[in-house]
């Protein structure tokens, strides 16, 4: 693991050379976890378990008593510092010890107040740094999976996939939104799950219109459309993947809809390859979808990046900032979806790894309207 860690940390150092840094402070715990191998959590968004100080001479991880212990065991090739007083204090010291001046921050995970008291801090200490926010430099990174974390998304996809065909035996009318949820979470860490991806979401009839329904009262009936999206972590790695099924015969509208969806995906899927683009892939999807008069019930992006993080680039989305040029082993989900207020919704989702011939779908659970037979 070691020889890893120190591959990612070279290159990030080449990247700070590149942009003139000479420090780069990690907040954000994917990175962290991505450089340094340390597993601890930020249980929310204004606590954190530590963060990663790196120079071109110094490895350094500052963490409080909590998880001291924890940060030395895991990343032996970090100098572990127990900060008493803070973060932003320890930090203003490791600066000046370091004899920084030009430090890159992750501006998507530093929050205005805790930049506030840096900068305070730097004056109060006559410490002349130059602060500049590098970007989603170490997420740049990370969208390029190497093989062996192409192996570990695999093994959390087939932790989720491992029962949902007997959790979908189990299904009965009456049942509630909620009780489905947590048979199904139950499923995945009886499986061997360590955490999920995210809560699961189980959205029965009108509910299964709202993409990111939570999990209520509703009551299951026969030919309601039923959608369940749900994801295992495995070894820091997530899976992330959707269903929509309906008990007992579906009728003409579900077949419609589930068709066009179905079709939309196989589209985008067809057309992933090196060097396509992350809007084209989306456009697939969409045309279709709305080339059947339903483009109005699409809001949300074909996909996104699944790696540490169950969201992180690659955008498959219109509405990403920029146009993203397709690599091999990037790793994302292809999941379109129709939703009418009226009547519920449909999505599908997989996930993929870009190859050099084309799209590799790593899940094995059958797409099929009689997955419920």
């Amino acid at each position: 693991m070691d020889s890893i860690i120190s591959s990612r940390i070279d290159k990030l150092r080449q990247h700070m050379d590149l942009i003139q840094l000479d420090t780069f402070l990690v907040l954000i715990e994917e990175n962290r976890r991505y450089l340094s191998g340390y597993t601890g959590e930020d249980t929310q968004f204004d606590e954190s378990a530590g963060a990663l100080i790196i120079t071109r001479d110094h490895l350094i991880l500052a963490t409080d008593s909590r998880f001291v212990t924890q940060a030395k065991a895991e990343s032996p090739m970090y100098e572990v510092i127990c900060y008493q007083k803070g973060l932003i204090k320890e930090l203003t010291k490791i600066l000046k010890d370091t004899h920084a001046r030009q430090l890159g921050i992750e501006g998507t995970r530093m929050s205005h107040s805790m930049f506030v008291k840096l900068r305070d801090e730097l004056k109060s200490q006559n410490l002349s740094v130059n602060v500049q926010d590098t970007v989603h430099m170490v997420e740049r990174q990370r969208v390029i999976k190497t093989n062996d974390e192409i192996d570990a998304i695999q093994k959390a996809i087939a932790v989720a996939e491992s029962d949902f065909r007997q959790f979908l035996q189990e299904l009965r009318p009456g049942m509630t939104e909620s009780q489905a949820a947590w048979r199904l979470e139950q499923k995945m860490r009886t499986a061997g799950a360590q955490s999920l991806s995210f809560p699961v979401i189980s959205a029965f009839g009108t509910n299964s219109a709202l993409p990111h329904a939570i999990p209520g009262e509703k009551i299951l009936k026969k030919g309601d459309p039923l959608l369940f999206d749900w994801g295992a972590r495995l070894n820091g790695y997530c899976s992330d993947m959707t269903r929509t099924v309906c008990m007992g015969t579906p009728d003409s509208q579900f077949k419609k809809i589930f068709t066009i969806v179905y079709d939309a995906q196989q589209k985008a899927i067809d057309a992933i390859l090196p060097g396509a683009s992350s809007r084209s892939i989306d456009a697939r999807a969409r045309d279709h979808i709305s080339g059947k008069g339903y483009g109005d019930f699409f809001g949300h992006g074909l996909g996104h990046g699944v790696g540490l993080a169950v969201h992180e680039p690659p955008s498959i989305s219109p509405m990403a900032e920029k146009d993203i040029i397709l690599e091999e082993n990037m790793v994302f989900t292809v999941e379109p979806g129709i939703y009418l207020p009226e009547w519920g919704g449909v999505r599908l989702e997989n996930m993929v790894v870009v190859r050099k011939e084309g799209a590799q779908v790593l899940n094995r659970l059958e797409m099929k309207l009689d997955l419920m037979d």
